[in-house]
């Protein structure tokens, strides 16, 4: 419905009505912005306090060494995958370690200036996924791990085999 004017009047003209009934529109244009404002500022990662792979990846193993995660193993994606750089994949020994290992690397991540890190399952903890951009952090309970082995998809031999 059109705004009304006056009783019985809409905000259109409806003076100036062609022999099909249709109505005139006021054809003012809208104020524009002023063209002398700030130009937009780009977005350049050197301007951000963020860390660097390497430092991200540091960070997060040095985290999961710290809360006694099991199995680590760094799976590295360069010339691979476009997704992320590299992989880690670590176990819990239960539900409430899986979720404590997660939430204190997502607190690291947050204290290091990389707080944009995106957390999958962590209701479940069964397997929780951790996308902090380049690196991604795969943590499972143990037989969860086992049954989807992403070492295997990687073609990267689990710590247990290796060592056999």
């Amino acid at each position: 419905m059109y705004p009304r004017t006056s009783p019985g009047s809409y905000a259109t003209d409806r003076s100036a009505k062609s022999g099909k009934g249709a109505t005139r529109l006021n054809r003012n244009s809208a104020p524009s912005a002023p063209e002398d404002t700030a130009q937009e500022a780009e977005f350049s990662p050197e301007d951000q306090d963020l860390p660097s792979i390497e430092g991200l990846q540091d960070l997060i193993m040095a985290r999961l060494d710290d809360d006694q995660a099991q199995d680590i193993v760094f799976i590295d994606l360069k010339d691979k995958s476009s997704v992320a750089d590299c992989m880690i994949v670590a176990s819990g020994r239960s539900h409430r370690h899986v979720g404590a290992i997660a939430d204190h690397l997502m607190r690291a991540l947050k204290e290091a200036g990389a707080g944009k890190a995106r957390v999958e399952g962590l209701p479940h903890c069964d397997w929780v996924l951790i996308d902090a951009g380049d690196v991604i952090v795969h943590l499972f309970r143990p037989e969860v791990r086992q049954f989807y082995n992403l070492e295997k998809i990687w073609s990267v031999e689990p710590p247990r085999a290796a060592a056999n």
